[in-house]
């Protein structure tokens, strides 16, 4: 490093501006991340009865590219570690990273503790401040920024709902709260009605399965994309559209799943063709739909609306397969498991056993239907990236997908304990397969730096 050479510090902001000559300084690393936070691993500890809303791995500061020329000052940018209370750089929360420049304000929470970023030369640096990622302040210098007095009683403290109005939306999950008590009330006003009874459990497995699944994705997208699959989906089914499919999977192709002899690997041929690929090809048309969407907008909706990735594929996928869930659970086999019931044992009956039947249909649809989906929606999002090998993916995943779940349709056939375990095997195989997807999807993910569910900043 030159005599004239800058370097980066972090100025730590006291309470009182007297005590600024003692607040204390964090100097920066050109090749290694510093980290802010309450645990002992970070490079800038800050006590946790002084600053209780900074979160234990709070955000991190780190080298950045974007300079040329071997006289420019190195740079470096703050990244959010997905924190409770959030970064702010000059009173505005950052998503993602971003890049600081000289004089930057930057607080760990709207009320925590706040640092200044400054560039000095090596000329005028202290000489006892040295560039070492494992700098710790003493307890000195920690002691020079005084303590808020603990006796004080703020509103906010008195009404938490004052303070952390802003997150509750965010953070709290205030919306599934909401729809939760609404759903409570509802259920009680429709006790003897079981189909109001039956639609309203199923939307709210449904949609918690789903919620599960968007979650974990971290990406986000309009709610109306998600009723847009799941409806189109059940407009399909719904219409003699339906009828071209069973022409051809089911009567040109091996897939006549009632004709086949019930004993697994004849079952098995038989799901392949007229449930794995005929319902997987089904569930895709909204993907491929969003896609041609996406094709005829601009940036930045079409990267919002559109399927530009596999992160977008697994999410309008698992959506369809809602829809295709939905439909086929209401409108055929719960009515059917609790009218023949019902013809033996009574209307009561029959209700509770299709009302058994409902909740583990859609509870198992996450490792069911929306897992098929969402790995053969990864796949499709996967050719859009790899356009040169987009045909080879696009069959690969569509096998992958019909094939786990002709194994789970086959195994209904197996009898006794064995047939138990074997459902349970290939449920978790799926289940394993999307998150594997999703997980990879997310590395893959041309906007990783703004995803909700990972800390994947850009590479430096």
């Amino acid at each position: 490093m030159g005599p004239n050479q800058q370097k980066g510090l972090l100025k730590l902001i006291p309470v009182q501006p007297t005590a600024a000559s003692q607040a204390p300084c964090y100097p920066l690393s050109e090749t290694q991340d510093v980290l802010l936070g309450r645990t002992s691993d970070c490079q800038v500890v800050l006590d946790s009865t002084i600053y209780g809303g900074v979160s234990r791995r709070h955000a991190v500061v780190r080298p950045a590219k974007g300079s040329s020329g071997p006289a420019a000052p190195p740079q470096w940018q703050i990244c959010d570690l997905n924190s409770a209370n959030g970064t702010f750089v000059n009173g505005q929360r950052i998503q993602g990273s971003q890049l600081l420049t000289p004089g930057d304000r930057i607080a760990l929470g709207q009320n925590g503790p706040q640092f200044i970023f400054e560039y000095c030369s090596t000329a005028t640096a202290p000489a006892d401040a040295p560039v070492a990622t494992a700098y710790r302040p003493s307890q000195d210098a920690m002691s020079a920024v005084p303590t808020p007095a603990h006796g004080d009683l703020t509103v906010s403290q008195l009404l938490p709902i004052v303070s952390s109005r802003k997150d509750l939306l965010g953070k709290g999950y205030l919306i599934p709260g909401i729809l939760t008590v609404v759903l409570v009330v509802l259920l009680f006003v429709t006790v003897g009605q079981p189909g109001l009874f039956n639609l309203l459990i199923a939307l709210y497995l449904g949609c918690g399965g789903f919620y599960f699944i968007y979650r974990l994705c971290g990406k986000h997208k309009p709610w109306w994309v998600f009723l847009s699959s799941a409806l189109l989906t059940m407009f399909i089914l719904a219409t003699p559209l339906l009828y071209l499919f069973f022409l051809v999977f089911r009567v040109i192709l091996p897939g006549d799943v009632e004709a086949a002899a019930n004993s697994f690997f004849p079952q098995l041929v038989s799901h392949f063709f007229g449930a794995g690929m005929m319902e997987e090809l089904l569930k895709a048309i909204p993907i491929f739909c969003f896609f041609w969407i996406g094709s005829q907008l601009r940036p930045p909706r079409q990267q919002k609306v559109g399927v530009r990735e596999p992160l977008d594929g697994i999410l309008v996928g698992a959506a369809s397969a809602l829809g295709f869930t939905l439909f086929e659970t209401l409108g055929q086999y719960v009515p059917g498991i609790a009218q023949q019931v019902g013809e033996v044992y009574g209307q009561d009956a029959g209700a509770l056993a299709g009302l058994h039947l409902l909740i583990p249909r859609i509870l198992g649809s996450v490792a069911g239907h929306m897992a098929y989906s969402g790995i053969f929606g990864y796949f499709i999002g996967l050719s859009i990236l790899k356009r040169t090998k987009r045909w080879q993916i696009l069959g690969l995943g569509y096998l992958i997908a019909s094939a786990i779940h002709a194994f789970w349709n086959a195994s209904a056939s197996v009898s006794g304990q064995f047939g138990v375990l074997t459902l349970m095997l290939v449920g978790i195989l799926a289940y394993a397969f999307l998150v594997a997807a999703i997980l990879k999807a997310r590395q893959l993910s041309p906007t990783r730096t703004q995803n909700f569910a990972t800390r994947i900043a850009p590479p430096h």
